[in-house]
């Protein structure tokens, strides 16, 4: 599985972005698809979720309201749509795939960890300016 992340860039507080994530490879191994981001210092940071097959979304409390993820399958893309960007949300931002089984049995509970993505993108740089 190959992940291509694109669309970040430099915006003003307040402003949007869209990123996008292009998977190839055998996708029928994928559980879900995250957004996990890290800014300068600090320790990645689990960002936002969805399942391949049911389209289940799931956010950080951080980001919850401003962010949205989705998926177009036929594409093999998804995206992550942000409004109301804030300064702390700068960071660089990685798409992810998950193949793994503790997903698939414990989906609430393992769908945040990071542990869990075996599958990662380069990183896309998100710069947001106060």
């Amino acid at each position: 599985v190959q992940l291509q992340a694109s669309g970040g860039g430099m915006v003003q507080a307040g402003g949007s972005l869209r990123l996008s994530c292009a998977v190839s490879g055998r996708t029928s191994s994928i559980y879900a698809m995250s957004w996990i981001r890290q800014a300068p210092g600090k320790e990645r940071e689990f960002v936002a979720a969805i399942t391949w097959s049911g389209g289940r979304r799931y956010y950080a409390d951080s980001v919850k309201g401003r962010f949205t993820i989705s998926r177009d399958n036929a594409k093999n893309i998804w995206y992550l749509q942000m409004n109301r960007l804030k300064p702390e949300d700068t960071a660089a931002y990685y798409c992810a795939a998950s193949d793994s089984p503790h997903i698939a049995t414990a989906q609430a509970m393992n769908i945040m960890k990071i542990v869990f993505y075996d599958f990662w993108g380069q990183g896309t740089l998100v710069t947001v300016s106060s």
